[in-house]
């Protein structure tokens, strides 16, 4: 009965939680999603004022930030989700080891395993030691899952696996940073999603914004997706346009130097190179989508691309789930899943890469089980990303803004 009434109120959370969602992303329209999206305006106002105040307290050298004694490289954005962040980071990290940087990535994790508050509190009343940052990677192999990792550390410890990259998840990231330089003796540091991260002092700012969605609504949490008000573009070394076709749009580029005159705006793609078996080896061409019956789920800040992704490459999808980003999957959802599919007589389940990894082996149906790859490119420049990574990652700190 105890594990009904939990299953009821997950359920009834996450539905209220997507119902928020979509009026933040403006999916939803009529009295209900009105009332609610001006009660949000009311909080975003507030939220606003505690993030400039904040801000302004780092500036002015009332709270003060921590230098770590190496290269610590930021990459981050203004909004909430939806910038590729993870290809970016994996790339950069993966290029500057193979040029003989010791590189750790810096990650605060996301519903895994953390030193809560209330365990902090607990340390700090009876004086207990601090314990070591976790360590989702040593740079020769992963040595925990998903479930305590968190998503994303782990996807990036797994593509990283045996490339000497570290990976440590710490909500306190000026520790885990110490804990980088003592333990492994790192030389460079991506503080990953970080941005907003202040105690830490970065040498580099990468700001990342979305080609085709750059600050949602203009509002800040929680009735849009900024997470810092869109003047705070002038903190960027380097503005990363993601997800671009092409040229970025001249009125983006516009008021980018509005409020940021100096930073290089890098044009970038994130394309859908392979499809990959979930539960084996096998590589297979995004071709193999056309003409075929798929079944899609994705639990994503936006899933609409992830969708617009498999019909570009011909697929047809006959069933579709999605969930809250980051979800946690349950067994119940994983038959649902299954269940849709097998309704729906799909030939194939595709899913997006940082979903997979919170499957592990719990999930094998009898059909295929895919999830899509990305890799990032740089736009215009001959060179592409490694030139990109020499000038903004190996060259002199001194120059960056």
């Amino acid at each position: 009965m105890a594990a009904k009434h939990r299953g009821f109120f997950s359920s009834f959370g996450d539905a209220v939680a997507s119902y928020a969602v979509d009026v933040v992303y403006e999916r939803r329209q009529g009295l209900g999603p009105s009332l609610l999206g001006a009660f949000l305006k009311v909080l975003s106002w507030i939220f606003e004022v505690l993030v400039r105040l904040r801000l302004w307290l780092y500036r002015h050298r009332v709270f003060r930030d921590t230098p770590l004694g190496c290269k610590v490289v930021v990459v981050g954005n203004l909004t909430v989700g939806g910038t590729g962040k993870t290809p970016i980071v994996l790339k950069m990290a993966r290029l500057l080891s193979a040029r003989g940087r010791k590189v750790a990535i810096l990650s605060r994790g996301y519903k895994g395993a953390s030193d809560s508050m209330l365990k902090r509190f607990w340390r700090w009343l009876t004086q207990g030691n601090r314990p070591d940052p976790l360590v989702v990677s040593d740079g020769r192999s992963v040595l925990v899952g998903p479930d305590e990792a968190g998503d994303e550390p782990y996807m990036l410890a797994q593509n990283l696996c045996g490339e000497g990259v570290v990976v440590i998840v710490d909500r306190d990231r000026v520790e885990g940073g110490r804990f980088a330089l003592r333990r492994f003796g790192v030389d460079t540091i991506l503080l990953d999603d970080g941005l907003q991260y202040l105690p830490l002092r970065g040498q580099i700012n990468l700001l990342l914004v979305d080609s085709r969605d750059p600050f949602g609504n203009g509002s800040m949490l929680p009735r849009g997706v900024l997470r810092e008000p869109v003047s705070n573009l002038s903190r960027a070394s380097y503005v990363f346009v993601t997800k671009s076709l092409g040229p970025p749009d001249p009125a983006l580029v516009s008021l980018i130097r509005r409020h940021n005159a100096k930073a290089e705006i890098i044009s970038c793609s994130h394309d859908a190179r392979e499809l990959v078996e979930v539960d084996g080896p096998g590589r297979h061409p995004m071709t193999d989508l056309k003409g075929r019956r798929i079944a899609a789920f994705s639990g994503i800040a936006t899933p609409e691309r992830f969708e617009e992704t498999l019909t570009s490459h011909g697929a047809r999808i006959v069933a579709n789930r999605r969930f809250l980003d980051h979800h946690a999957f349950a067994d119940e959802d994983l038959d649902e899943i299954l269940e849709l599919a097998m309704q729906a007589k799909a030939e194939m389940i595709v899913t997006t890469e940082k979903d997979a990894v919170r499957l592990q082996a719990r999930f094998r149906p009898p059909i295929p089980l895919m999830f899509v790859r990305l890799e990032v490119e740089i736009l215009g420049d001959p060179e592409g990303f490694n030139a990109a990574v020499e000038r903004i990652c190996l060259g002199s700190s001194s120059s960056a803004r």
